[in-house]
């Protein structure tokens, strides 16, 4: 989609837009990061309410859906240009811990120690990114089998270790 086409659907301008977000990527960005935070306050909601394990269901049916793939290559696109220029997308950036965040807060919940609450929700988080970008690459990769792995994984996850 080019600047041109999201000001048409906007009823703004291009140079607006330009003006505002300084490009394309600019653009996306700011969209991407609105969108996830709207669909972060629904997920807050149901984590209000949910177990660790439910939570991770939730970011994934909230983010797997059919009608969410353009968006989740929107995203990956976004992360690839934040990567190659950090502080263009600062913003961006510093907004993709929210989940990371509630996952720990309910890892905490369930009594694990800070340390191992922030670890465990970060891998949990990182997984579901990889399936989210396995999944826009080779759609249908039984990704559902993935979930109930780190599902499983996160049930031992206050397991003493020796």
């Amino acid at each position: 989609m080019s600047l041109r086409e999201i000001a048409a659907r906007t009823e703004t301008t291009h140079a607006l837009l330009r003006y505002h977000f300084g490009s394309l990527p600019g653009v996306l960005a700011a969209m991407l990061k609105e969108q996830r935070s709207r669909d972060n306050e629904a997920l807050v909601e149901t984590a209000r309410h949910s177990t660790f394990d439910d939570f991770v269901v939730a970011i994934w049916q909230t983010y797997s859906r059919p009608e969410q793939l353009s968006r989740v290559r929107g995203f990956f696109h976004v992360v690839g240009l934040a990567a190659y220029s950090p502080e263009d997308f600062r913003e961006f950036i510093d907004s993709l811990d929210d989940l990371t965040r509630i996952l720990a807060s309910l890892a905490e919940r369930e009594g694990l120690d800070t340390g191992e609450a922030l670890t465990t929700a970060s891998v949990t988080t990182a997984a579901l990114r990889g399936l989210l970008l396995q999944e826009v690459l080779t759609p249908g990769a039984n990704s559902e089998d993935a979930i109930a792995l780190i599902l499983r994984m996160s049930r031992g996850r206050s397991v003493p270790r020796t």
